[in-house]
């Protein structure tokens, strides 16, 4: 591959994902996609990514005609996390596709002492997919290179809290090399779970709902690492 530093946003076109670059497939699903959603027609530009940096531009068709070089993108640094406590409906679906959206290199959820959630390891396993198709469709939207790391649901007490924060009400600002927050459930974090170690920190002057603060949290990440606030 080339080491061209363009990102696919400069090419015009929708952007899919394969397993090659070198050699492009479409799958059947994100053909249609194409075909019947977007209105692609033959010889319209498209990107194409693997999902782990690799790209390259390409001319829509029964087969996907590259017209460029394969390029490689370097994965965003630092890695930024977001975990959240589990919460109820499809808004765990709202918070993996916002957080793609914003550039969040990994998303866990998990099982809060007061997490209102309480799934079987069978229901967990098809969130997780659901989770990761919710991610990979909003990668193409967004035209991102790198597939965020959607992690299995675990409990609290199984997650590795080095370097990690806890969200709270009035909590002091991120601090240099803070890349990864955790979002408690809405009844929040109990005693026990603030006495686990890793440093509190606030989003804001307002209490928000899990979800809202997931994303908040994912945003100021996200600008943080562009350089856009300092810290």
């Amino acid at each position: 591959m080339t080491g061209r530093p363009t990102a696919p946003d400069g090419w015009g076109g929708p952007h899919a994902l394969v397993t090659d670059v070198d050699d492009p497939e479409l799958s059947r699903a994100d053909r249609h996609h194409l075909e019947r959603v977007l209105r692609l027609a033959a010889g319209d530009a498209l990107t194409v990514g693997d999902g782990a940096g690799g790209w390259r531009p390409c001319r829509f068709g029964p087969r996907l005609e590259p017209t460029g070089p394969a390029a490689r993108a370097p994965a965003p640094e630092p890695a930024l996390t977001v975990g959240f406590a589990l919460v109820k409906g499809a808004r765990p679906d709202l918070v993996v596709q916002k957080l793609t959206e914003l550039g969040v290199d990994r998303v866990l959820a998990f099982r809060a002492d007061r997490s209102v959630v309480r799934w079987d390891e069978a229901q967990a396993a098809r969130a997780v997919q659901r989770w990761r198709r919710v991610a990979r469709a909003s990668v193409m939207q967004c035209r991102r290179l790198w597939l965020p790391a959607i992690e299995e649901v675990a409990d609290f007490d199984g997650l590795d809290l080095a370097g990690a924060v806890m969200a709270v009400p009035g909590g002091r600002s991120l601090g240099p090399g803070e890349n990864a927050v955790l979002i408690g459930p809405e009844g929040g974090w109990t005693a026990r779970e603030l006495s686990s170690g890793p440093p509190q920190v606030g989003l804001g002057p307002h209490v928000m709902r899990s979800e809202t603060a997931a994303m908040a949290a994912g945003a100021l990440l996200a600008a943080r690492r562009a350089n856009c606030l300092p810290g």
